[in-house]
Formats: C-alpha cells, structure tokens, sequence
C-alpha cells in the first residue's frame, strides 16, 4: 500500500499577483474572493486539496503591505504565521515585478529552510524577452528557488505545479476529512460574497471601510434564509451603500445571491442590513469578533 503524505502549503506575494486564482483553479471551488482591487483577501483561508494517498492544505495569504492601520498589522500577522507552519512555500510574483512590499518578510522568505517554489504569474500577457529577462532576475535573487512561469488565470502550467508539489509533500495522515475543502464556516462564505460584490460596485474608500457580519443563517430542505449586516465607519459611507431608495443596496444583494445560489447549490434568500460601526479598523475588540485577532 502506499504510504499516506500530507503538507501544508504557503502561499504569499503582494497584493493583485492572483494567489486566489490559483487557489481556487486547484481547490476547484471560489473559495477566495478575486476581483482587481487590492486587499481582496483578508483573511488566511484554507482551501484542501484531497487525493487518495495525499492530502495538501493551501494557505491562500492576504497581500503584503505596510500597514497603515490596526486591522491591516492583523492582516500580515496571518501572513507571518503562515510562513511559520508552511512544509512547502510558494512565493508568487507577476511578470516584470522586482519586489515584495515587505523586505523583512523577503529576506524571511530568503532564510527559510523549506521548499520554495518561485511562480510567475500572468506570463499570458508578457512577450518571450521579459519573461527570460524576470527569471534571470529571480534567479540571481533566490538562486535556491524552484521557478516556474504560470497563466492562473488560462491555467497554463497549473497542473504541473501542482503535481510537483503533490511528489514532495512529506508522508503524514489527513489533518482534515477527506470530503472537506477548506476551514471556514459557511457564514464566512456568505460575508466574502457580499464583500466581493462591494468591491466590484463602490469605490474610494468604501470597500476598505467595510465588514460584513451574518446574523442569520438557517439552512431548510430547499432554501437557505441568510441575514447580514454591512457595517460601515461613517454616516456618509451608510447613505453611499444604501443609494437612492435602497437601489445600489439592492444590486449588492442580487449580486451576492446569484454567487451563494451557485456555492451552496441551492435557492438562497438574502436580506441585508447597514449599520455604522465607528472607526472598526483599529478597535481591537471588533477585530477580535470579526475575526482579525487570535
């Protein structure tokens, strides 16, 4: 019989390099909200990838940053203790990049002991001469590193990766059940739906002032009944969620359903609220509750 082997996979990169496009491509599922704007993840989320003799755990990381506020530190924590755990690390870049916005973090990076496996990203959109020239870059830089030149989006070379890391995970048992694909509730799929559709519809800084909590969720044979709040800073960013008689609100909402109806596989009735939340980014209680703070 073969033997069982079993890992935990980092990756990290700054922000918008598509650590979530290609988690989800081999997860399968969305299970990391991607849209073009920085700071998509939050979160360190979990997606399992589960075969018979192997079981690899993806740690698909927020962006690297500096920090300019309490929850944003909170946000990098996830990053470093990510780093801590990893068996195999992938460090993800897109074509043409020189750095990550956190030389601490590289030069960590640089010093682990573990794997590494260097991807760059977004090769669809780059001529044969940039592509030679950025993995000399990387080469001279993590001389150390497996490079590997990926499309996550056209899925170009995905598999490989993949089943290059899958050859070198360490034997182990299963961490999770075989049937499981990530970590995290329900609830904090519903939230990153509504989250994302705020993303895509508000701009400024209203989608970075932004958390979503679920009150409500009551799962029936044909129907899931799901009640969240939108929780904003300021009076202002309330009225701009909300629009002209509820309008912009309500595209969130038809948005967002249209997303869960296709995650959970079934009917889904969404209600959703606003409520002014002051200053939530740097109080560490509600970062405690929203999940921010160990």
């Amino acid at each position: 019989m073969e033997k069982h082997k079993s890992g935990f996979v980092t990756i990290v990169g700054n922000p918008n390099v598509g650590k979530s496009t290609l988690m989800n491509a081999w997860v399968g599922e969305r299970l990391s909200i991607i849209t073009s704007k920085a700071q998509t993840t939050r979160h360190r989320i979990l997606g399992i990838i589960n075969g018979d003799d192997y079981q690899m755990v993806l740690s698909d990381t927020p962006g690297v940053i500096k920090p300019n506020y309490e929850m944003q530190s909170s946000m990098m924590d996830f990053v470093k203790g990510a780093l801590e755990d990893a068996d195999i690390l992938i460090y993800m870049v897109e074509i043409g990049e020189k750095e990550l916005k956190d030389s601490t973090l590289f030069d960590k990076i640089k010093a682990s002991k573990i794997p590494l496996l260097l991807l760059i990203n977004k090769i669809d959109t780059a001529d044969q001469e940039l592509l030679m020239t950025t993995i000399a870059f990387w080469k001279d830089l993590l001389p150390d590193a497996e490079i590997f030149p990926i499309s996550a989006i056209t899925g170009f070379s995905v598999k490989e990766v993949l089943d290059y890391i899958i050859d070198r995970l360490p034997e182990g048992p299963a961490y999770y059940p075989k049937d499981q694909l990530t970590d995290k509730p329900e609830r904090f799929f519903v939230n990153e739906a509504i989250r994302e559709q705020i993303l895509q519809f508000y701009s400024k800084e209203i989608p970075y002032a932004v958390e979503v909590d679920t009150e409500d969720f009551i799962e029936e044979a044909k129907i899931i009944k799901i009640r969240s709040v939108i929780m904003v800073e300021r009076e202002t960013q309330k009225g701009i969620l909300i629009g002209h008689k509820g309008s912009a609100l309500k595209r969130v909402g038809v948005g967002a359903r249209k997303t869960l109806q296709a995650f959970f596989g079934k009917k889904v009735h969404l209600e959703l609220y606003v409520k002014v939340n002051k200053d939530w980014r740097n109080n560490v209680n509600q970062l405690k509750r929203f999940g921010y703070k160990h």
